[in-house]
């Protein structure tokens, strides 16, 4: 599976999950939490091996990216927040779910961005064997990144 691909994947599988939550009833504070938990860990390691991997890749293969990629990296610094702020959050929390919500407005904002306006120019640049070799080095990394969301390093940037 090519790099882009794989992100896109991620990219689907945190929605599905976000349209999951959006259907929970309020009281089901124990789905919103299930729900929740799932969205930090695949976000999180989907940023660490986005920042690691693939954006100093893409960078160098597609320099006119790199003010996409930056803006990326600073999106994702305020996605990581929020993302340690709800797994510390009671489910219960009236805050909680508007908190996801504005995550979720976050991320869908940022996938759009990512995928329409320079993922195409990263693929041309880069054509089908670098990203194939790029996506197992993304599939590699996936089990072995941390599953904090302040380890990912935009959390300092």
């Amino acid at each position: 599976m090519d790099a882009i691909v794989l992100l896109r994947d991620d990219h689907k599988t945190v929605e599905k999950l976000f349209k999951q939550f959006e259907k929970t009833e309020d009281e089901d504070t124990g789905e919103r939490r299930r729900i929740a938990d799932q969205v930090i860990e695949e976000l999180t390691v989907h940023a660490w091996i986005e920042e690691q991997i693939f954006y100093p890749a893409a960078r160098e293969a597609a320099p006119d990216t790199t003010d996409h990629i930056l803006e990326s990296i600073e999106e994702h610094h305020a996605v990581v927040w929020m993302l340690s702020e709800i797994k510390g959050m009671d489910p219960s929390d009236e805050r909680f779910k508007a908190k996801m919500s504005v995550l979720m407005e976050n991320v869908r904002h940022h996938v759009e961005e990512e995928e329409k306006d320079w993922f195409p120019d990263v693929r041309k640049a880069m054509g089908r064997n670098r990203l194939t070799e790029l996506g197992r080095q993304l599939e590699a990394e996936k089990p072995k990144a941390p599953r904090d969301p302040l380890a990912v390093p935009s959390a300092t940037s």
